[in-house]
């Protein structure tokens, strides 16, 4: 009788999970991604998660590492005009001021050259919210790509289909004062401030267009190893300058905290290895335990000639390193 119940409630945990798959789409710490249905149902019966809630598209790493993370997003995504443009209020454009000045200083002495001089190149507002049209016709000008206000919901095939095309899909709304120094979702500082200038450098534009490739020739239950290629190179990758550590990625040029301790002694530094990245697993709520570091700049043109879908192959057949995080609940 208990095997049967238990059999029972399994099945109807499956058919609610399955209902449920359909809202799981939400906005990502970098990019907006969707949770791969039928990973989603096993690690809710695995785990014994929440039927019913939106998560994290990049919690796909916390339920690898044993936990997850309820969770819906407050903000809401702006429209743009008919050219193009997003009416932002004073008080928007104000945090905006506030986050860039405070940041500068930071990613002067931190950030590694292709992310300066990119930075300099795009030679964006201080005082505003930038618009994506302005910035789309300098990216242009330079690499061929272009920025593309999108929904706070999108799926995977659409994130990767839009990187393919050279096109980078920015969060457009901006965080409001209470989540001033840290916000899971992607905001438009953290897409603008933090990605497009690495968008003005050949390399890390053809390493970025490779992975939208390899997304949109991929199976839906290979979107959670891939996007570990993106994390841990175009959105937390290190390089060395002069034998000293620098940072490359966007999700530590936009943050005032993790920029300094991606660089200490604090975190363990491995070199760039594609299997090696593809096998390990990550936390978005946390500083990261592990970073990887890109002595030559020459290795991402390489990884961008890869057959990724192949590495990817190699990686789940030696499975996931073991989380160097403990789970959320027990952090």
């Amino acid at each position: 009788m208990l095997g049967q119940r238990l059999v029972r409630q399994r099945g109807i945990a499956l058919q609610q999970a399955q209902k449920a798959a359909v809202g799981i789409i939400e906005i990502g710490q970098i990019y907006p991604l969707i949770w791969p249905v039928w990973e989603y149902l096993f690690q809710i019966l695995r785990h014994n998660l929440p039927i019913g809630k939106k998560f994290h598209p990049y919690q796909v790493e916390y339920r690898q590492g044993g936990s997850a993370m309820p969770k819906s997003t407050e903000y809401e995504a702006k429209t743009p005009d008919e050219r193009g443009f997003i009416a932002y209020t004073a008080d928007e454009d104000a945090v905006w001021h506030d986050l860039i000045t405070r940041q500068l200083p930071a990613v002067g002495e931190h950030m590694a050259q292709p992310y300066l001089r990119g930075l300099q190149l795009l030679d964006m507002p201080v005082d505003r919210v930038p618009q994506c049209p302005d910035i789309s016709a300098r990216l242009g000008a330079l690499t061929g790509w272009q920025v593309e206000p999108v929904p706070a919901l999108i799926g995977f095939g659409k994130f990767f289909g839009m990187l393919a095309d050279r096109t980078f899909p920015a969060a457009s709304f901006i965080r409001k004062r209470k989540h001033f120094d840290y916000i899971e979702e992607p905001d438009i500082f953290h897409e603008i401030f933090g990605h497009t200038p690495l968008l003005t450098d050949p390399a890390f534009a053809a390493f970025s267009q490779a992975i939208g490739q390899a997304g949109t020739r991929c199976d839906k239950a290979d979107y959670s190893w891939l996007i570990r290629l993106y994390w841990f190179s175009i959105e937390f990758g290190l390089t060395r300058e002069e034998g000293r550590l620098k940072a490359l990625g966007s999700g530590l040029a936009s943050s005032v905290t993790e920029l300094p301790w991606s660089l200490s002694e604090g975190p363990e530094h491995r070199p760039f290895d594609v299997i090696d990245i593809l096998r390990t697993p990550y936390r978005i709520d946390i500083h990261q335990p592990v970073y990887f570091v890109i002595d030559d700049l020459s290795d991402l043109f390489a990884a961008a000639k890869r057959d990724l879908l192949a590495d990817i192959r190699e990686a789940r057949g030696l499975g996931l390193h073991a989380p160097k995080y403990p789970p959320r609940d027990a952090a």
